[in-house]
This record gives structure tokens, sequence and C-alpha cells, in this order.
């Protein structure tokens, strides 16, 4: 995804906690240019107060939504409605809904079916059309995370990680088999690149690394190579699959 694309950023207010917006505008700030925040919700309801000074500093704007119908969530409709429009405008490359709800899987498919990147952002309980939906999906628990580290205190309580998973390990896997040369060898960020478009929610901070290289390090089954690059001071890292010890080895006396 490229830094330099203009990003629509579609907040559902009802569904999202006001905590940790600066964090989370940091974040979407790593794959655009915010140029249109809005924030849909009924700004008449006391429990959306905590978000009036927040919408402020970080320049968002509030839209305004009525809920004329116990039961249906309105603020939906008027975020569905807004995406088109901008979407027709044709003044932005890519989309950020923010939301838990699975009610903007459809939305965010139709969005990817026009050539538009789709970055979604929402908490681990969101449900998994929604984030298979997006070219990428952000777990707001991450950026809470980000936030407790910051603040050094031994009173804050941080999140639970997840642990890596075989599951996990086996995405990595099929993923290196799906790139790699003869020898074995793929380039780590082509292996990153086709991970994501398999799982959208895949992410190494959810294990605790800032990166996808220390993530693989951790891993025993996997190593690292790094090579020289002509073109950038920076070197390029290879990774491959370790090749399984023969039961010789183990256990010699």
């Amino acid at each position: 995804m490229t830094q330099n694309i203009n990003l629509a950023v579609l907040i559902d207010g009802d569904n999202i906690p006001s905590a940790n917006v600066k964090e989370m505008m940091e974040e979407i700030a790593k794959y655009g240019n915010p140029t249109i925040k809005r924030i849909y919700g009924d700004w008449t309801r006391p429990g959306l107060s905590k978000w009036k000074n927040l919408l402020l500093e970080n320049a968002i704007t509030p839209v305004q939504q009525y809920g004329y119908t116990t039961g249906k969530n309105a603020t939906d409709s008027a975020m569905i409605i807004d995406a088109m429009d901008i979407l027709y405008s044709g003044k932005v490359e890519g989309f950020c809904l923010v939301s838990s709800d699975s009610d903007f899987t459809r939305l965010a498919t139709r969005l990817r079916e026009a050539g538009k990147t789709v970055i979604g952002i929402g908490e681990k309980k969101t449900p998994n059309p929604f984030i298979v939906a997006c070219d990428k999906f952000i777990y707001i628990e991450i950026l809470k995370k980000q936030s407790v580290e910051k603040v050094e205190t031994t009173e804050t309580q941080e999140p639970v990680l997840d642990k890596i998973t075989k599951r996990d390990i086996n995405l990595i896997s099929s993923t290196i088999r799906d790139l790699s040369d003869e020898d074995g060898w793929a380039f780590l960020g082509d292996v990153g690149g086709l991970i994501q478009k398999k799982q959208p929610n895949f992410d190494s901070r959810n294990y605790g690394f800032e990166k996808l290289t220390p993530l693989i390090k951790s891993i025993d089954q996997f190593e690292i190579e790094q090579r020289e690059n002509h073109k950038s001071r920076h070197k390029l890292i290879y990774v491959r699959i370790k090749e399984k010890h023969s039961p010789k080895h183990k256990h010699q006396k």
C-alpha cells in the first residue's frame, strides 16, 4: 500500500470506543493522507459525549444521524451512503472504515470492486466476513497496547497478546513456498504482502513484535538471510523454511 494515496476515514461512532483516537489517526497516516474524516452517530445521545473534544483535536467532522426506528442502525445507512458519494466523487484512492460491525462487509467489497484500497479498523470481536472483505484489517487492541507502552506506569494493565498458533505458522510456511526460488528462499517483503492478501488481519504486533522480521526470527522453523542491496544501503531480507533434522542427530550419546 502506498503512503501517497488520499483516504476517506469513516468512523462508526455507535460501534467504536472513543479512547485511542489519536493513535488510530497516527496509524491511518501510515497508509495514506486522510483528506476526509467523518464520524457518524446520534450526537444527542449522552453515550457519544466523550467523542466531542476528540473530534476537535483530530479535525474529524461529526455527522448527525438520528435513530428514527428502534432496532435499526441509521448510522450504518448514513455511512454507506456517504461512502458511495465519496467513491463517485473520485477524490480519494482509498477508504478506512472504522467499525466492528459486519454490516459494512458489502460496502468494503463494493469499494474494492471499484479499485479502491480498503483498510478496516475494529475490535477483536469484529466478525470475520468484514475482516476478509478489507485489504488490511487492524485491531484497536494493538493501538491500545502501543498507547500503554508510551506511558510508564505499573498500574496500567496491558492487553493480552495473541500467541502464535500452528495455523499462523502454516500460513507463513505456505506463503514462503508460494514465493520461494529453487533453493527455498523468498524475499520477506513479498512474503509479508502475500500474507496480508491471504489474511488481512495478520499483524506482527498481535504477537508483540513491531515488524515481521523479528516475528519470523522468533519461530524456530524459519531462517533469515540478509543480502546486499546494490540500489540502497538497506540490506534485503530473505526467509526460508529450515530443513528438518534427521532423527540420527537427536539424542546422540
